[in-house]
This record gives C-alpha cells, sequence and structure tokens, in this order.
C-alpha cells in the first residue's frame, strides 16, 4: 500500500531536514521522505514496505512499541520516545520520534517525525561520565568542593566532606543554599556574606573563618571562591573549603611559646646586661674586659630573638605576594646600612623600576644580606655592589661583598639545601629569615664565592598586573 501526496506537501516534505515517515498499525513503513538517506544512509524507497521494527536496536523494541501503543488510548494523539535506528553501514544513530495519530482520515497511517539526536546523546553521556567521576573523587577527598549558581541561591553540587566539616547536613543546605551562613561563627557572619557578594560581582576571594556550632565554632575553614563568567556575566561559582583547624592551632601555639620566649629571654638578658654594666664601670681591668664580651653576646642574642619574631611573624600571618618596585626597597636598605655603617663602601646599579612579585618583607630580606656582608669584612672596610635587572621574566638582584668565602653551612641555608633538622653551628636567623622570604615570593637563591668575595643573587618573578 502506498500514500498519496500533493504536489506541494510532497516538496516540503522531501525538503524536510527531518525524517518523516508514515507506519501503518503494525508499523510497516508506508512512507519515507529524502532525510532517510542523509540520516540512515538509506533510499526511501528501500525503507518502505518494511517493518520499522527490524531497523530498531534490539534493546530499544519494546520501550518503543509501547510508546506506540499509547497513541489513541486514554485520548493521547502523540508519543514520543528515543531509541536507536540501524544505518546502512551497519552502524546505530539515536533518533527522537514524534509518532502521531492525525484527527481525520487524510492518512491510512500514524506519522512519525524523526530527528537526529546522536551527538546530543553522546554529550549527555560524557557529561554523566564526568559527573560519575567527579562525584567518585569529590567523595574521596577531605575538601568541601561546592558550586552555587550566581547569587548564591541555588545549590549545584556539593560533596559529602560538607557534613563533618560544616556540622550540617547536606539536605539542609539543599533545602536552604544560604543555611551554611547559621553555622558560620557569629562574629565571621559579615565578613562571608561580604565575601559572597564580591564573588557574585565576579572577584575571585579566598578568605578563613570559623565554622560547626556542635563543635563550638572551633574549626576552622580556609574557602576559595571562583566566579565561572559566560557571555561578559557570573553563571555561577565555584569553589572548595579546606579544613585548617591543625594549620590554626599550630600557628596560635607558635605565637603563644613566642610571646612567653621572647619575654623572658628578654628580661633575663636585661638583667645580666645590666650586671654587666655594673661590672663594666666598677670592676678591675679583666672584669672589665669580661663585661665587654657578657654586654657583646648580650646584645647577639637580642638581635637574634628580633630576628626570631620577625620570622614567626613572616610564617603566621600568612604573607601573599604582591606587587612590589625594588628599586626603591634597595635604595632604601642600603640607606640604612649606611647610617649603620659609615665606613662602608656601597654601588649601586639598577633600572627606574624593577616591578617584582614578592612578599612584603622582602625589604628585610635585602637588608639582612647587606648587613650580614658589612659585618663580616675583617678589616673594617666593607665594600658592595648591588645589581638589580629587569628580565623578561624575572626580578633579579645580586649583591657582591669583598668578605672571606661564606661557610657552606651558611651558604646552603640560602640556597635551601641544608636540612633544618641537621645540627650546625651557624652565625643566627638572618639567613633563614632570607631562604623564607624568597620562597613565599615564589623565587630562588644562587650563590657563587670566591677569595676576593661571595655574589648572593634573589631572582623573584616579574610582575604581569
Amino acid at each position: 500500500m502506498t500514500v498519496e501526496i500533493g504536489d506541494l506537501a510532497s516538496i516540503l516534505l522531501e525538503n524536510a531536514q527531518d525524517k518523516l515517515a508514515v507506519v501503518d498499525e503494525v508499523g510497516t513503513y508506508l512512507y519515507v521522505n529524502e532525510a532517510s538517506r542523509s540520516i540512515l544512509g538509506y533510499e526511501p524507497d528501500q525503507l518502505v514496505g518494511e517493518s520499522s521494527q527490524e531497523y530498531i536496536h534490539p534493546d530499544d523494541r519494546q520501550p518503543v512499541a509501547d510508546k506506540f501503543q499509547q497513541i489513541g488510548g486514554a485520548g493521547k494523539s502523540s508519543a514520543s520516545v528515543r531509541y536507536r535506528h540501524a544505518t546502512r553501514s551497519g552502524e546505530w544513530v539515536w533518533l527522537e520520534s514524534r509518532f502521531t495519530d492525525l484527527p481525520d482520515d487524510t492518512l491510512e497511517g500514524y506519522v512519525v517525525s524523526s530527528r537526529d539526536i546522536s551527538r546530543q546523546v553522546a554529550a549527555e553521556h560524557d557529561r554523566r561520565t564526568a559527573e560519575s567521576r567527579l562525584q567518585t573523587i569529590a567523595g574521596t577527598v577531605g575538601d568541601v568542593l561546592w558550586m552555587f549558581n550566581s547569587d548564591w541561591t541555588e545549590l549545584l553540587f556539593v560533596n559529602p566532606a560538607y557534613e563533618a566539616v560544616f556540622g550540617q547536613p547536606v539536605e539542609d543546605l539543599e533545602a536552604n543554599p544560604r543555611e551554611f551562613l547559621e553555622v558560620v561563627h557569629p562574629d565571621d557572619v559579615s565578613r562571608v556574606t561580604e565575601t559572597m557578594r564580591r564573588v557574585s560581582d565576579g572577584e575571585s576571594v579566598d578568605i578563613e573563618y570559623r565554622v560547626n556550632p556542635t563543635a563550638d565554632y572551633s574549626r576552622w575553614v580556609w574557602v576559595r571562591s571562583e566566579p565561572i563568567i559566560e557571555d561578559g556575566e557570573v553563571d555561577r561559582i565555584v569553589g572548595f573549603s579546606r579544613d585548617i583547624t591543625d594549620r590554626r592551632r599550630r600557628e596560635r601555639q607558635l605565637v603563644i611559646m613566642d610571646n612567653l620566649l621572647r619575654h623572658n629571654l628578654r628580661n633575663d638578658l636585661s638583667v645580666m646586661l645590666g650586671n654587666a654594666e655594673c661590672i663594666a664601670r666598677d670592676g678591675d681591668d679583666p672584669s672589665r674586659e669580661h663585661a665587654a664580651i657578657i654586654r657583646r653576646q648580650g646584645q647577639e642574642l637580642l638581635d637574634t630573638a628580633a630576628k626570631q619574631r620577625e620570622i614567626i611573624e613572616l610564617l603566621t600571618e600568612g604573607s601573599a605576594p604582591a606587587s612590589v618596585d625594588l628599586v626603591p626597597v634597595v635604595t632604601e636598605s642600603i640607606e640604612t646600612i649606611r647610617d649603620r655603617h659609615p665606613n662602608a663602601t656601597i654601588e649601586t646599579t639598577s633600572p627606574d623600576t624593577a616591578i617584582a612579585r614578592a612578599v612584603t618583607e622582602i625589604e628585610l630580606a635585602v637588608a639582612e644580606l647587606l648587613e650580614n656582608a658589612v659585618r663580616h669584612e675583617p678589616h673594617g672596610e666593607p665594600e658592595l655592589s648591588v645589581t638589580v635587572r629587569s628580565h623578561p621574566e624575572t626580578i633579579s638582584v645580586a649583591i657582591r661583598d669583598n668578605c672571606p668565602p661564606i661557610p657552606e653551612v651558611e651558604f646552603r641555608i640560602l640556597t635551601g639545601d641544608w636540612k633544618m633538622d641537621d645540627v650546625y653551628h651557624t652565625s643566627g636567623l638572618g639567613l633563614w629569615l632570607v631562604y623564607w622570604v624568597v620562597d613565599l615570593s615564589d623565587g630562588n637563591i644562587t650563590f657563587d664565592r670566591s677569595e676576593t668575595g661571595n655574589t648572593i643573587t634573589l631572582t623573584l618573578p616579574r610582575d604581569r598586573t
């Protein structure tokens, strides 16, 4: 049996990009348009008279038959279904078909409109696979991974680690995405809400705050938030929350011990130096010589305590690299050294500006290297040269002195090759301060020593902002 199609209708049907067909009540093709050639590889007359069921993937035949049976039942005149249809090359193409029973007797059969959704199905499969992998990864990490919409009113994703860190069921967060503010320490809520606003405006932000009322807000989290921008607008916000409770606890313990030690050390040294002053004033010549030794060593201990404090502040305050012009940093450090040591000769070579990425304490590092060079010149005539250079990717500061070759342990501290737990005798904490400042700035230190002097070069990333 064939289906008669009017001339105009025939032209429209044959030029349609969707596969259009007419099937009878048992699914036999009565008519197929030209789109079958591009979609399936079959000529229309190759399908007419064939059972459509024979071309459907075996796993999909029953769902298609069920949908086909729904037409006409319960007042339904159409139904849609997805399935795989064979191609002439022996492969399968995904179709989304709509079966329609026309309300009149114009056609003796059912109209089937089908479109190729193979790419869509493949994309959905890839997305489900990616989501499954993400769920697997997210379920095994300790960090809280999450995603919200642009105004924080819809939770798009959160992994199970949320409950352990924040002390709140995931279901509560899913029901009301802003519910997590209820488990933020009251004193931190305003900072958190301000951070949320900034991220919604397109800014990348990180913040540390206290959470989890069930643990008396004793948990600290470090939260990094990134806006995802599409077509110039913030579409969603992703980030992670890391439990840093142990780190904050160690920092607090370190500060407490530092304060106690520094207080006791300064008090005891003040007493010792006071007594040394009395001996130097009232004692005989040998006693005054011993008093001078006590005073000199005591002052060195006070200087060490001051450097120790600078190191504690550097390591606990979480300094982050920022834009720093090294030319004025070096200039100011040199002026300070000249004021302290008028006999020092210091030559400088530098461009007008040299913008690097470094922590603000880089000035302490430069001053420490200059001070160290001046103090270790044995003849009281220190000669130094400081050269600042701009390179395509870096900024370097080279400090050359006329001191004897620096001991191996000292320069290995500077280059990071000496383990902190190794036993050694060093002149103090100053070189450790230099090393950690450069390390926190994502830079490096190189060292060259000879019989005529030493050259220490600090290399820092060049600022590109």
